[in-house]
């Protein structure tokens, strides 16, 4: 693996596997954000590709959100926001692909990984892939993966999460709140359910999948203008003594 992380694509059989990787927990840095949304954009322009998988590497997290080195490196607003448009490129990409997309989680995720998760059209868990919001935690909130979160457990769950930010959600809670479709006991158990229904999409009509992926995402038409705003939130407040004070604890622990 690679010190900075990568996103690699790989296609077999109409299926598009997406994998992200980074050193610290498959963490995301502005850079992998912004490779992952524009390798999602690529899949979904390739007419070899039917279905999307996205998936992270190793037997650890799924995904350990943002990046923390860029996080407490941010001096002013502009650089700030433009680390979290990195988020808000990934979910419009997934959002906008005319591919169906299917995510597989099978570890921790925090934050951002949360987002990928609930942007996903079918995601599969492992047991014991729990979920966290930190964000309130660090004093930014989750601002810009939220609507795709809400959009996923509603507004109850969401709210769940994100003001109590240091709580960890067990699998099985996030399968019944609407964040995970299905979980299983067992890595083997998850990659052969990811395999099957990849394989099952990639026989189906494209045509019919793409009208199935707008009637999905319905309702998020001004995600472009909505997530820009949310970065900009995040943006500012990411400069906080409070913020950057977290982070220097955090890593002193760590």
């Amino acid at each position: 693996m690679s010190k900075d992380g990568n996103v690699e694509l790989a296609i077999s059989n109409n299926i598009g596997t997406i994998e992200f990787s980074h050193p610290k927990g498959n963490s995301l840095p502005g850079a992998i954000l912004r490779k992952l949304a524009s390798t999602i954009d690529e899949a979904g322009k390739d007419n070899d590709i039917k279905v999307i998988v996205i998936k992270s590497s190793g037997e650890g997290a799924f995904c350990a959100g943002a990046s923390f080195d860029e996080l407490i490196a941010i001096e002013d607003f502009e650089t700030g926001k433009q680390f979290f448009m990195g988020f808000a490129l990934v979910l419009n990409a997934m959002r906008q692909s005319p591919k169906l997309i299917i995510v597989r989680v099978h570890g921790k995720t925090v934050g951002g990984g949360v987002g990928i998760a609930s942007a996903g059209d079918y995601t599969f868990a492992k047991k014991g892939a729990s979920v966290k919001l930190s964000e309130l935690a660090l004093g930014i909130g989750p601002f810009v993966v939220g609507p795709a979160v809400e959009r996923a457990v509603g507004t109850s769950a969401f709210s769940t999460m994100a003001v109590d930010a240091t709580t960890w959600y067990d699998s099985t809670w996030a399968t019944q709140k609407g964040l995970f479709n299905k979980e299983f006991e067992t890595t083997e158990q998850l990659d052969e359910a990811v395999s099957n229904l990849a394989e099952q999409l990639a026989k189906s009509s494209p045509e019919a999948m793409k009208e199935l992926k707008q009637v999905l995402w319905k309702g998020t038409e001004k995600w472009e203008e909505l997530l820009d705003q949310r970065a900009e939130v995040s943006g500012r407040l990411v400069l906080s003594d409070y913020t950057k004070n977290f982070i220097k604890k955090f890593k002193s622990k760590n």
